[in-house]
């Protein structure tokens, strides 16, 4: 055999061990965890990997865990991918993402959360330090005012105010005390009713009643989504306008929603899955805030509450339902 015949059969022979090799390369996988409810998480990171050259199943493994049984508890679901070994864990929401930061893992963690910095997931927006980035919506508190506005335009009449809240979620709280300072000047009251679990929905209702509330007002907190049906309805029901910052309530039947949209956010998520799985550290990713805001309102239930939207507030819509 000449030795230009054994140079090539040299070259082919590497050619193909280093095919065999990429082919047996594990495939990345990302740990996701939220509620089954959410629809705004998975699509928008799977747009955003697929806009990136991940295809789901063909280049990238997603495993999905929920909370166990019906609760908001991911104990369980959170151990399991750290026994999965999985290359990135991305939380939906704070209930998510705080009990990923309370179980102290060293898994990288990309994040989409209303206020990172004082939940203590990173230490700042420049430099989240830890294991733990991602993207804010921005402090919740710079909405909550806006929701009284809202309100107060929509439904004048409406002067006692019910802000349906889950007390372990920083942001929420940051919402209440900002609230609390708004309300004497637009000349409403503003009743507390604490939600840490789904389960006692049944008591808030009671309490929303016993207070002789107007409207309703709800948290952010993504374990809000877990009963949005139940919470529109009831609002619904009682003749409330109800306001939230989660668009998906509009979609249901709820009167107008402001806030940033998650769609957009979590396809912009997927921009931190692909530099972690190519190297970097999310302490040295900085947080990003969002850059789309989403006003939507539902005009088929002002219709139904005998409301009429004013003007100042359907030329800023983003959305009209009906």
């Amino acid at each position: 055999m000449n030795r230009r015949k054994l140079l090539l059969l040299l070259g082919g022979a590497m050619t193909a061990a280093r095919a065999v090799g990429a082919q047996q390369k594990p495939m990345p996988v990302i740990g996701w965890l939220g509620f089954s409810t959410d629809i705004n998480a998975r699509p928008g990171l799977l747009q955003g990997l697929r806009e990136l050259g991940y295809i789901e199943g063909q280049n990238i493994r997603v495993e999905y865990r929920f909370p166990e049984e019906r609760g908001v508890s991911f104990a369980g679901p959170i151990e399991d991918l750290a026994r999965l070994k999985v290359n990135i864990i991305v939380p939906v929401g704070f209930p998510a993402t705080d009990a990923v930061h309370r179980a102290a893992l060293t898994i990288p963690v990309v994040f989409v959360v209303a206020d990172p910095i004082g939940s203590g997931f990173a230490e700042s927006l420049a430099h989240p330090g830890g294991n733990m980035t991602g993207l804010s919506l921005a402090v919740e508190e710079q909405f909550s005012g806006k929701w009284l506005e809202l309100l107060n335009e929509a439904a004048p009449q409406v002067s006692r105010v019910a802000y349906l809240w889950n007390p372990a979620n920083h942001s929420s709280a940051s919402s209440w005390k900002v609230m609390q300072g708004l309300v004497p000047k637009l000349g409403m009251t503003l009743q507390s009713v604490e939600l840490s679990d789904p389960k006692e929905l049944g008591d808030a209702f009671a309490a929303i009643i016993h207070d002789r509330a107007e409207g309703v007002i709800v948290d952010s907190d993504a374990s809000m989504s877990t009963i949005q049906t139940q919470i529109v309805e009831f609002a619904f029901e009682n003749r409330m306008p109800l306001i939230s910052a989660l668009r998906r309530f509009a979609d249901a039947g709820g009167l107008i929603t402001y806030g940033p949209n998650l769609l957009d956010l979590w396809r912009r998520a997927a921009t931190y899955v692909d530099k972690i799985l190519k190297g970097a550290k999310p302490a040295d990713l900085p947080v990003e805030q969002p850059t789309r805001f989403e006003l939507v309102v539902n005009l088929n239930t002002a219709k139904a509450l005998g409301l009429t939207i004013p003007r100042s507030i359907l030329a800023r819509a983003t959305e009209v339902i009906g």
